[in-house]
C-alpha cells in the first residue's frame, strides 16, 4: 500500500526557516510530480509549491516565492520543501500530493499525506 508521511515541522518565530520532507514508500511502478498544499484552521486547502517529475519544474504561489523551494532527492521516494523567511500568517497543516500508478498498466491516483503542523510565531 502506498503511504505518504510528511515531517520537519516545528514552532519557529517568524523570519525562522524550516526544512519538511515527505518519504513514500509502497508498490510504485511511477510516479509525477510532487506538489505542497498548506490548510490554517478555518480556511481552504491553499497550492504552495510542486516540482515537476521530468523536467523538474518548480512552480510557487506567488505569496512564497523567493522564499520557498522545493526539491526532490528522487520523485518516488522523497521530496522537500525549503521554507525561509516564515510569517505568522503561514501557520498551517502542510500537506503532500503525488501521482502515483502502483503497477505497469495502472492508472494514476493521487496520494496525499496526513500532513505537519508549521507554527509561526510573532
Amino acid at each position: 500500500q502506498v503511504v505518504l508521511i510528511e515531517s520537519g515541522g516545528g514552532a519557529v518565530q517568524a523570519g525562522g526557516s524550516l526544512r519538511l520532507s515527505c518519504a513514500t514508500s509502497g508498490p510504485i511502478w511511477s510516479a509525477g510530480g510532487l506538489f505542497w498544499y498548506r490548510r490554517a484552521p478555518g480556511k481552504e486547502r491553499e497550492f504552495v509549491a510542486s516540482i515537476g517529475y521530468k523536467n523538474q519544474i518548480t512552480d510557487y504561489a506567488d505569496s512564497v516565492k523567493g522564499r520557498f523551494t522545493d526539491l526532490r532527492d528522487d520523485p518516488l521516494s522523497t521530496g522537500y520543501l525549503h521554507m525561509y523567511n516564515l510569517e505568522p500568517e503561514e501557520t498551517a497543516t502542510y500537506c503532500y500530493r503525488q501521482g502515483i500508478a502502483t503497477t505497469g498498466s495502472g492508472s494514476y491516483r493521487q496520494y496525499w499525506g496526513q500532513g505537519t503542523q508549521v507554527t509561526v510565531c510573532s
